[in-house]
């Protein structure tokens, strides 16, 4: 009986564990999880490393770091990436007040005659009134642009021509302006381009507009050097504009009623505008390149400035940056301009003070900003319009990933 009753005990079955006990300690079946997860997020990530090697790969002259950061604005993260860029922005601001500068940088050309201070503004004041005046043989000349701090410095506002040899009838003139009497050491740079002297040209860059289209050289070309004035940037890439693109007049990209528009046309003129041809150019139009709506219109800031929501998946309106614009005066004649730590409002009452009725924001932040001037003829000793542009001023000589305007002598 003993015998038995041990060998009953022996075979008997082992107590059966509770339901789903068994399943959670089960260091198998975590393991067999754990593979699972990380099988399917590898098959997930694939295809985004997959595109993220091939955009690195592909020729461009931007860095690594900032072709990672379009990257991933392109790829659904451009709400995080323009969270932190404000963030940046925000703790990278100049404080308000303080002492302002003593010097401000020299641009242009000054010419032997004009090289003390005094005498340049003294000219200035007087080739021009409030609404321009007469230089040469009938020519418009911009009249200097009032400083709006006090006491000015040497050269505030006076437009100098860009290169020797050009002083007579200049077809592009510069000059510079502390803008924002808050922010006494901020300096922006101004551009005054005679529309009627010169030819405008939107060349298409290696990756901007990101549509189907000739793109040449990607550079300035070479047979057009020798009459090279200055070359400038574009607006923002057109995912992010939601605007228009018209080269050699054929829409690439259908443009948009009520968007600001650089727009040049067959005869030779140019204009910024709010467009209202529709989603197809018409014949007359030569090119036309769209970014956000107008910040300037009938000469007065546009009511719209205040509602960062209009200016695309950037930093917004308000946050201090590089931006830059251009406008078109009551003559026709274009003006640029540029500077750090601008929010749109004040890059829109700059344009107005040099005379601007009509403008827009291009693109922004440092490494997009680019005004470049050529000294000497054939694209020989190029100039930043302000010395801490971040991009070198032989930018447009080699192929650019963003499209952007050269201007040319006629």
């Amino acid at each position: 009986m003993a015998h038995g009753i041990a060998t009953r005990r022996q075979f008997a079955p082992s107590p059966r564990p509770a339901a789903g006990h068994g399943d959670r300690a089960s260091p198998n079946g975590l393991r067999r999880a754990r593979r699972i997860a990380a099988l399917l997020g590898a098959l997930v990530l694939i295809p985004v490393l997959f595109s993220y090697t091939i955009t690195m790969s592909e020729p461009s002259n931007s860095p690594v770091g900032v072709r990672s950061v379009e990257w991933l604005r392109d790829h659904g993260a451009a709400g995080i990436v323009a969270r932190v860029e404000s963030i940046y922005y925000s703790l990278t601001a100049p404080a308000k007040g303080g002492p302002t500068l003593h010097a401000l940088p020299r641009v242009g050309f000054a010419g032997t005659h004009t090289r003390s201070g005094q005498r340049e503004q003294g000219s200035a004041l007087a080739n021009g009134a409030a609404g321009g005046g007469l230089a040469g043989a009938g020519t418009y000349r911009p009249p200097r642009v009032v400083p709006l701090l006090h006491p000015a410095l040497p050269g505030e506002g006076v437009w100098r021509a860009s290169r020797p040899g050009l002083e007579a009838q200049p077809p592009l003139l510069l000059t510079t302006l502390r803008n924002q009497p808050e922010y006494p050491r901020v300096v922006s740079g101004l551009a005054w381009i005679d529309t009627a002297r010169t030819r405008l040209v939107l060349q298409p860059g290696r990756v901007e507009p990101s549509v189907t289209i000739p793109r040449g050289s990607m550079d300035v070309p070479q047979a057009g050097r020798s009459r090279l004035l200055a070359t400038f940037n574009s607006g923002f890439k057109l995912h992010d504009s939601h605007g228009g693109f018209v080269l050699n007049g054929r829409t690439y990209a259908a443009m948009r009623n009520g968007q600001a528009t650089l727009v040049g046309y067959t005869d030779g003129r140019v204009d910024v505008t709010n467009w209202t041809y529709g989603i197809q150019a018409p014949a007359q139009v030569a090119f036309a390149r769209q970014n956000l709506p107008l910040i300037v219109n009938e000469g007065r800031a546009t009511p719209n400035l205040a509602n960062g929501s209009e200016w695309g998946a950037t930093v917004g309106n308000a946050v201090l940056v590089w931006r830059s614009g251009v406008g078109i005066d009551q003559h026709g004649n274009l003006i640029y301009a540029a500077g750090n730590d601008q929010t749109v409002r004040s890059l829109a009452q700059t344009l107005i003070r040099a005379g601007a009725v009509r403008a827009m924001e291009l693109d922004i932040n440092s490494f997009w900003v680019s005004f470049i001037t050529y000294g000497s003829a054939g694209a020989l000793d190029p100039s930043n319009l302000l010395p801490d542009m971040n991009r070198p001023a032989s930018r447009y000589l080699e192929p650019d990933d963003r499209d952007f305007f050269a201007l040319y002598s006629r």
